[in-house]
């Protein structure tokens, strides 16, 4: 709460951060990946001879922080939409695109592979109309349950929508996600539920996404598009979300050797999902994730020094 409080008290402020210290910001964000591939970067920018702190920062609050110039760069953005936050910002010359990494995201429902076995038909979602009992649970009736996190991916209306016998499970964060896909997964319990690629499970456990009728913006705003003539989002999530680096739009300037790096840094799915797995499953510190991380992609990342500092 006191971090919170103090990222808004400086967002609301119009002097720059980086007007008033010599060290490069880096936000740490609530998903595991992003955590340690933050911290990766970091060290790559310390062997070039500059200080880096890191501020722990809901992302939400990330496009005000770059556009102040409280962070300095972010390395995992996502962006589903062409016309959303990121975009506007960019637009405006608030935010500076860095570019894609090669990785692609997705982020919609999910069950593990051994729950094809149990309801046939999947991974269409019309299986869930004969088979929503397996995925009950006490207190749930014949309802299937969902789980998801805090997160709006306005699933209730894509229930209703669509006629599923579902309810919502919303749980307080990722980790208490995966529990309920851990317990689940020991018992070959049926369970599905909010999942995102490049993410820990695409490299320990097999599944597969639920493919809902294709993502059209149409699909928002026009009830006779879709399956459903009278209402609204009766579609499944975008089935590409873009993952790009962002950058607050005075850096160049500031620090052109940073830039240049940034510029080089690529991701690609197998680097994230890794990098998630060893940092959140694994039972790793930090120190270890990272080491086990750059121990299996050391030529990759190695190759983000692979420039000339601009003079």
């Amino acid at each position: 709460m006191r971090v919170s409080l103090l990222i808004i008290l400086i967002l609301t402020s119009t002097k720059l951060y980086s007007s008033a210290d010599e060290s490069i910001v880096l936000p740490v964000n609530h998903w595991a990946s992003q955590r340690l591939l933050i911290k990766i970067v970091g060290n790559k920018i310390e062997q070039l001879g500059y200080t880096v702190d890191y501020l722990p920062m809901n992302s939400s609050l990330e496009l005000a922080a770059l556009r102040k110039g409280v962070i300095h760069f972010q390395i995992e953005l996502w962006q589903s939409h062409d016309d959303g936050p990121f975009m506007r910002a960019v637009a405006k010359g608030h935010v500076e695109d860095m570019g894609l990494h090669s990785a692609i995201g997705r982020e919609d429902w999910w069950y593990p592979a051994y729950v094809k076995e149990l309801c046939s038909g999947l991974p269409k979602w019309q299986a869930l109309k004969n088979c929503s009992a397996i995925f009950s649970r006490q207190g749930s009736g014949s309802k299937g349950v969902y789980f998801t996190g805090p997160w709006n991916y306005r699933d209730a209306e894509l229930i209703r929508a669509l006629e599923l016998n579902f309810t919502i499970e919303r749980l307080d964060n990722a980790q208490q996600l995966w529990d309920e896909l851990r317990a689940a997964e020991q018992n070959l319990q049926p369970i599905i539920l909010l999942n995102w690629r490049p993410n820990w499970i695409d490299v320990r456990i097999a599944g597969d996404f639920i493919e809902f009728p294709a993502f059209e913006k149409a699909c928002e705003q026009d009830p006779s598009w879709g399956v459903n003539k009278e209402m609204t989002f009766d579609c499944g999530n975008p089935k590409v979300t873009l993952i790009k680096k962002a950058a607050w739009p005075g850096l160049k300037k500031r620090w052109p050797c940073v830039y240049q790096l940034l510029k080089k840094v690529n991701l690609t799915t197998e680097m994230i999902a890794e990098a998630s797995a060893v940092n959140s499953v694994d039972k790793n510190t930090e120190q270890q994730a990272i080491k086990a991380w750059l121990a299996r992609f050391s030529d990759k990342s190695q190759d983000w020094l692979s420039f000339t500092c601009p003079k």
